[in-house]
């Protein structure tokens, strides 16, 4: 790990000597697209020896292998040349007829541009990515490990909302929906961000599959939306990496930006897993394309009047989705209420605060639920913190381990989840009392209550310490005070 960890962190010390490239944003995009050149051209590579009439979407001059493959090639001001008057401008109007993997390079670079200056600084870090082995299966495993620093510092960069799903997380959501290979399930992230949701939704179906049908089923199965270019582009390299060999499902485009009405029966999706921004405001106008009821400018709630909308009929959701969609008011209440009528809520698993450290500190529930029966119960299940934990951060996040017991607790939909009982971490709550309480979600658990304010016998004397202590500081300035004015006092004289 610590290599390809080092090789990013050498690259970025490399672009900030460069003049063009003066921020993280700057320098993350730079890396986004010549990361999809390599791990293509890489891919390429496999294909070529899998594949006796593979054929490059690529002419060979803009390949990685024959321009920036030898470490002693081309640099300097004819390297930048090269990049920004060839490279790039061909990329961009990429032309492959027929050929999907063209279409998608053309769509991957619509927006890529060089901000590097100088060309021999940008010949080095060609030159660490080249120690990239993106066919070892040990470099291909690490990059997701990559991806979690780039976007880390994107983070940091300044671009709100961007929340890296813990892979704890995504992977526990996965398992619980549970795609299936024989069902032919189809998937769909429509907030993809770089693809950890569909990465894993993948995984969990190769696991399946037994034939050539199989695997081919799986290249096509999923679709994903990202409205953000740097995400899209990492995503789309992430798949590729995955052995998907036309990652051409996921647009690059604002998932919301549609009119709900648009949305045809035959887009409908059996699996929906994703963890929708939160926190943000969409621009005016966006709320106009939802039903006048659900109108509102936070991204989390369109998003889930969105996935309603996507289910088929006995389709599974699993999604992310904060506090204040629990408990909000006004649209929040008709969103819910609209939920817990066209679909069964059966499941709100409540994370502790930290696990999205350091991105925010809003707290996050895990919501699950199947489109076409209205809820009747929905069961909650209070996820704790490890022992000895007080909080996650970076050194310390959230592990699948920890899901075990919710793991062992679930049960079958099937049968109505006959075999879950409450304990001291779940409870259930019919809908009647959720309709009481006006669709308030935010339920805490009755086996843990709040301990309060406090035991009166304890706090008493507790208060008149600190009384004292406040009487006694504010005397000790009183006579400092009086010092200094008699001190003074005695020099006017």
């Amino acid at each position: 790990m610590s290599n390809v960890s080092n090789i990013v962190k050498t690259i970025q010390d490399i672009m900030r000597k460069d003049a063009g490239t003066y921020g993280d944003a700057q320098r993350l995009e730079q890396l986004g697209w010549m990361f999809f050149l390599k791990i293509f051209d890489d891919r390429e590579k496999e294909l070529e020896l899998l594949r006796d009439n593979y054929k490059s979407p690529l002419p060979k001059h803009l390949r990685w292998s024959t321009w920036a493959a030898d470490d002693e090639g081309i640099t300097g001001e004819p390297l930048l040349e090269f990049v920004n008057n060839t490279l790039l401008p061909k990329l961009k109007t990429l032309t492959g007829g027929a050929d999907k993997i063209a279409g998608l390079i053309r769509m991957t670079f619509e927006d890529a541009n060089n901000y590097m200056k100088n060309g021999t600084l940008m010949r080095q870090v060609i030159n660490k990515i080249n120690g990239i082995d993106f066919n070892a299966s040990d470099d291909r495993h690490m990059f997701g490990d990559i991806y979690e620093k780039i976007l880390k510092d994107l983070q940091s960069a300044g671009n709100a909302g961007e929340f890296y799903t813990p892979r704890a997380v995504t992977q526990f959501i996965v398992e619980q929906v549970n795609p299936r290979l024989k069902k032919h399930d189809t998937i769909l992230d429509p907030a993809c961000g770089t693809g950890g949701f569909l990465v894993c939704a993948i995984e969990h179906l190769r696991k399946q599959a037994k034939t050539e049908a199989d695997e081919a089923f799986i290249q096509e199965c999923f679709s994903g939306i990202e409205k953000k270019h740097l995400p899209h582009v990492l995503c789309m390299t992430n798949l590729l990496l995955h052995g998907i060999d036309v990652p051409s499902n996921v647009r690059h485009d604002n998932t919301l930006a549609r009119p709900l009405r648009d949305w045809s029966p035959k887009e409908r999706v059996d699996v929906i897993v994703t963890n929708p921004p939160f926190g943000g405001m969409e621009e005016d106008g966006i709320e106009a394309n939802f039903p006048s009821e659900f109108r509102t400018r936070e991204t989390a709630d369109l998003f889930l009047v969105l996935l309603m909308k996507l289910l088929k009929p006995g389709g599974r959701a699993g999604l992310v989705l904060p506090d204040g969609t629990l408990f909000g008011e006004g649209v929040k209440t008709r969103i819910k209420e609209a939920l817990l009528t066209e679909c069964n809520l059966h499941t709100i698993v409540r994370l502790p605060n930290g696990v999205f450290n350091p991105y925010t500190g809003i707290r996050t529930n895990l919501l699950f639920f199947t489109k076409g029966q209205p809820t009747t119960e929905v069961w909650y299940y209070e996820h704790p913190y490890p022992p000895g934990a007080k909080s996650y951060n970076k050194g310390k996040p959230i592990r699948i381990e920890e899901f075990e017991p919710e793991r062992v607790w679930w049960g079958e939909e099937s049968n109505g989840f006959a075999a879950r009982v409450e304990n001291e971490q779940a409870w259930r709550v019919s809908i009647d009392t959720i309709r009481a309480s006006n669709f308030n979600l935010d339920l805490k658990n009755p086996h843990n209550p709040d301990t309060g304010p406090g035991d009166v016998d304890h706090l008493l004397p507790e208060y008149e310490r600190l009384l004292a202590q406040i009487a006694a500081t504010r005397a000790a300035l009183k006579a400092e005070l009086q010092n200094a004015l008699t001190a003074t006092a005695g020099t006017a004289e």
